[in-house]
């Protein structure tokens, strides 16, 4: 299947883009409250940072039974499934007042939150290939950059009049909007192109997990994302406690930086075909590496808050070109199989970011160095795992669909 219409791929890439864009709309929406919650349930700020941890696992769990079931029965049913627990979960942490609770339904709320994400990556690979496959997962990420612009904008407005249980209603109101446009999508994986059950799907794991290349995206976008998710768990943090910015005047760094983003996410949709992938892929890599050392420097010598925003600037950005470039590259020779493929990639992405959330506030809410640590180690791992396991595949016979 190709899409030829323009209005059609407007809708489809909307479509995609917001489901691709649950991870930051759970997430980053209510970073602004994050300071607020630990004095309401009584706990302490890295037990609050574990709520980032169970929804960040949720989808990294999620993912990898996404992706098999939507390989079997098709994307539409487990999509409008997916859609409608996440309203149903998110409808549960509005009304909850047990820390324990709210911990357990984010983590459901990210179990089905992974069925979106997974699924538009694999719709994506179905109804695409080759440089047009990097258009759409670009554009994906062009959409998917207006999430962290929006999200915590919307959230410390929500905050002015609210509490942060009304960022929850207007998650759940999205999981149901999603539910309605799930119902109409139309089925992109035809019957004779599904797998046919389990064995299958162990088959297809175990042939990804031992393609070198394939495995070398999956470990490189792990690094990378441990890197990233320790920004979006400790930002907020590191601004408004050490900084002493306000919930609002977070929310707009945040999405100035979301911005960047965005605009940085034109350039592999605008250079597809024209520049190799993996070029961009290096490029992205190499200086999210030297951002990460000014970003250290910058926290070790308690650097002006402007000084930090320009470091941050120069790291956060990449993430579009990163992740285009690289979900392109890993999933061109996987099409009969792209809800593993994206499951397994994206599995990959989504951990690090759970395991890294809580250590971000090891050492208080007061202390950057944490943060800054994570990133550097998380860039220079990505960089390293480009090298050995990914560019010597391109320097010998190019990836190819």
């Amino acid at each position: 299947m190709t899409v030829k219409d323009r209005k059609s791929q407007l809708v489809l890439t909307v479509f995609l883009g917001i489901l691709a864009a649950l991870a930051p709309l759970s997430i980053d929406m209510y970073l602004p409250s994050l300071p607020l919650m630990p004095e309401e349930f009584g706990v302490t700020t890295s037990v609050i940072q574990l709520t980032l941890t169970m929804t960040m696992a949720g989808m990294a769990i999620g993912q990898i039974f996404a992706g098999p079931i939507s390989d079997m029965k098709g994307r539409r049913m487990p999509l409008v499934i997916g859609m409608l627990i996440f309203a149903i979960s998110t409808l549960v942490c509005i009304f909850a007042t047990s820390i324990y609770v709210f911990l357990i339904f984010r983590f459901i709320q990210g179990l089905a939150g992974a069925v979106g994400i997974v699924i538009a990556r694999a719709i994506a690979r179905d109804v695409c290939e080759g440089p047009q496959l990097t258009k759409l997962f670009s554009m994906l990420m062009l959409v998917n950059g207006l999430a962290p612009i929006l999200a915590p904008v919307i959230g410390g407005e929500i905050l002015i009049f609210t509490s942060w249980r009304g960022i929850f209603v207007l998650l759940m109101l999205i999981g149901l909007m999603l539910t309605m446009a799930a119902l109409l999508f139309k089925e992109s994986l035809r019957p004779e192109n599904r797998i046919s059950g389990w064995g299958s799907t162990f088959k297809s794991f175990r042939a990804l997990i031992t393609n070198k290349y394939f495995l070398g995206h999956c470990l490189m976008q792990c690094f990378s994302f441990a890197a990233f998710f320790s920004y979006i768990s400790g930002s907020s943090f590191i601004f408004q406690n050490i900084y002493g910015v306000s919930a609002q005047e977070y929310s707009l760094i945040f999405g100035g930086i979301g911005i960047a983003i965005a605009i940085t996410g034109v350039i592999p949709m605008r250079l597809a075909g024209r520049v190799a992938d993996e070029n961009l892929l290096r490029w992205s890599l190499v200086q999210s590496f030297v951002g990460s050392l000014l970003i250290f420097t910058a926290c070790w010598f308690n650097a002006p808050l402007a000084l930090l925003i320009l470091s941050l600037l120069v790291v956060i950005p990449m993430i579009a070109i990163m992740g285009a470039t690289s979900f392109s590259l890993a999933m061109r020779a996987h099409g009969k199989n792209a809800g593993s493929a994206s499951a397994l990639i994206g599995f990959f992405s989504m951990i690090s970011g759970s395991i890294m959330a809580p250590l971000v506030g090891i050492a208080g809410s007061a202390n950057p160095m944490p943060m800054a640590v994570i990133m550097l180690i998380g860039e220079a791992g990505a960089l390293l795992f480009f090298y050995v396991m990914i560019m010597p595949s391109h320097k010998k016979v190019p990836v190819t669909e």
